[in-house]
This record gives structure tokens, sequence and C-alpha cells, in this order.
């Protein structure tokens, strides 16, 4: 059994918490709020440290696990290499190179620290949120430095992997670049977006439909924290930031040119290319269980907006033996019924739209 202490008790730590627990580690937990610790052990996560959180707080763990904010974790995961001098210590924050250059700027001996990020969360926050399934199937990025200790990196590995998530490596600066391309510049996109969203009245915003739901899905999280994860990134960030604001310049140079003629001599092309460049880098996102990307096609089907009818569906398409590899479910404006998008591979779809034909179900499209 391990034993892991969890420093901060807010999404990632909870969920942590409660997927340790589920496979039988020993867990106990801290958090700066005694309310937010003895919440996250009432839900299930772990118990809570019996000593003085000043100290040792009279536990020996393997593994301190810190999951407090980006702005303070470099300062908590150097008071736990201090309290606990033969444990190992990790941390979850989203941002790696601030985290270990703070601990460098002290001169903190890093051969017991293994930093990670679970690429894993929700738009709510809090306890209440955790979720004993969080990571599973999920990417978990390790980020050692030159001077840690390979056992350190054995045990976040273990940790990790038994909670359901897929481990990989990378140093801490290519992940700050990484996820600075495909976590916080579109955290920020959907921002932007749907915060043109507000000035507009009441009409225009009742014309919003799944793309726009999809787009700003993300726009929902939680600004403190976003903050600190962005300002935690600044180099990364402003760099794709940069990349990208050129690309919105041409772009809104096209349209400059079509507003003086609509003939203007290579307008159309550049906004072409803006639109065939984002095909071009969605079809790079992995697919189901980060396989190669898959192109599927799409049934879909009318479905009326009353109880059981999803589960019938499902149940339907489970005795015509396809598989549904992604699923979305667009809503009827005004109406009383909404679209299935079924997608599957595209040997399975014919079979599928007659299957679901044959038992009553209605195709649109």
């Amino acid at each position: 059994m391990t034993r892991v202490h969890v420093i901060g008790t807010g999404l990632l730590g909870t969920s942590l918490g409660l997927a340790l627990r589920r496979v039988g580690e020993d867990v106990t937990l801290e958090d700066i709020s005694p309310t937010h610790a003895a919440l996250a052990r009432d839900l299930g996560a772990g118990r809570l440290a019996e000593g003085p959180v000043e100290d040792d707080a009279g536990i020996d763990p393997d593994l301190v696990v810190v999951a407090t904010p980006p702005d303070v974790t470099a300062a908590v995961v150097a008071g736990a290499l201090t309290r606990w001098p033969t444990a190992f210590v990790t941390d979850l924050a989203s941002v790696k190179g601030a985290v270990v250059n703070g601990l460098r700027d002290v001169g903190t001996d890093l051969t017991r620290y293994c930093g990670s990020h679970p690429m894993a969360g929700r738009e709510r926050s809090g306890a209440v949120s955790g979720r004993h399934d969080l990571f599973d199937g999920r990417a978990w990025v390790l980020t050692p430095t030159e001077e840690t200790d390979p056992a350190a990196i054995a045990l976040v590995t273990a940790v990790a992997r038994s909670v359901g998530a897929a481990v990989s490596t990378l140093a801490p600066e290519r992940h700050d670049a990484a996820v600075a391309a495909v976590s916080h510049v579109p955290q920020l996109a959907a921002s932007l977006v749907a915060a043109r969203l507000e000035p507009l009245d009441d009409a225009a915003v009742a014309l919003a439909g799944q793309g726009l739901r999809d787009v700003t899905r993300i726009a929902a999280s939680d600004p403190g924290l976003w903050t600190q994860i962005l300002a935690g990134n600044a180099p990364a960030v402003r760099d794709v930031l940069t990349a990208l604001v050129a690309d919105l310049e041409r772009v809104v140079d096209a349209l400059d040119d079509l507003c003086e003629s609509t003939d203007a001599p290579g307008a159309r092309g550049a906004l072409a290319h803006a639109i065939a460049a984002g095909n071009a880098g969605h079809a790079r996102i992995p697919g189901k269980h980060g396989a190669a990307p898959t192109t599927y096609t799409t049934v879909r089907v009318l479905i009326p907006d009353e109880p059981g009818q999803l589960g019938r569906l499902f149940a339907h398409i489970g005795e015509i033996g396809a598989n549904v590899e992604e699923f979305h479910l667009d809503h009827g404006l005004g109406q009383a019924f909404g679209v299935a998008e079924i997608d599957v591979v595209p040997g399975a779809a014919a079979g599928l739209a007659e299957g679901l034909t044959e038992r009553g179900w209605h195709l649109h499209g």
C-alpha cells in the first residue's frame, strides 16, 4: 500500500484522493482551509492528518502530492520536501517551468521532486466537483528535471497509472509550450468568443446553436484559477497568441479588402487558407484512446425530448451492432425534439442508418 499525502483539496486533490481510495491506497488530506479538508474527507477522499501541519502532521508518506493553486505551488513543494525528508514530492500544477524556477531560486534540492500534470479537469471547481473517475483515460505528463531520482519518477508513474491515467514524459519547458497551444490559448479563445455575446440582445443570442456551445463550453471556467495559469505560463502563451494575432490580422485585412471591393484579388484565398489551416490542425487531434486521428461518418437522427428516448436509441444501436465513436445532441430551437449526431466508422454508417429506420427512427439530413 502506498501512503499518499494530498495538500490541497480542490477539484484535483479531492478527485485524486477519491481515485486512490478506490484502489486501496492510504490517503491523508491537508488544506489551508480546515473546512475544505473536512469536506474532502466527508466525501471519501481520505482521512485528515492528525498532527499539526506546521511540521510533519504526524504522518510518514511515501508520496506527497501538491494540488494547490499555481501561484503558491513552488512554495508548498519546497515546504513538503523539508517537512518529509524521505518522501518523494510531485505537484499537479498546469505550469511547470515556473515551479521549477521557483524551487531553484530558493536553492531546493530537486532529487526527490518530480513535477507532473494530469490533463484532466472540469468547468466546476472545488471538492464537491471531485470525481473518482476524473483521470480515467486522461493524459498525465511527468516533468522530471535532470536531478530527479528515477525512483521518484517510478512512484509518480505508478500512482498516475493506478487511477487510470496514460503517462508520458516531457521536459518542463516543452510541457509549457505544448499546453499553451492545446489548453491555455484555447481557454482564452473560448472566453474571448463568449465575451462577444454579452452585448447582444436576446433575439440575437437565441440564434445560438450547437457550434457556438462547442466553441464556448470551457468559457465557464474559474477566472481566478485561469488568471494564475496564464500568468504562470506567460511566455509560452504570448508566443502562441502572437502567431494567432498574425493569422487574425490576415483575415481582417482580407475582409477589409472585400469591404472595399467585392472582387478584391486574393481576399477570398486568404479566407479559404485560414479555414483550410484549421482543418489541417483539427485533423491532428488524436482519436479515441490516443490512436491516430480517424475520419468518421455521422448519422443524424431526430429524437423526441422525452424521458427514456436516449436509452431506447442506444439500445437499438447496440442491437444493430454499431460502435459509437462520438456522440452529440443538438436540441431543436423551440421544438420538442433534438438531433442526435452519431459518429461511426464509415463502413458501419449505412447499416446503422438502415437499422434505425427499420426500428422507427427518422433520419435527419
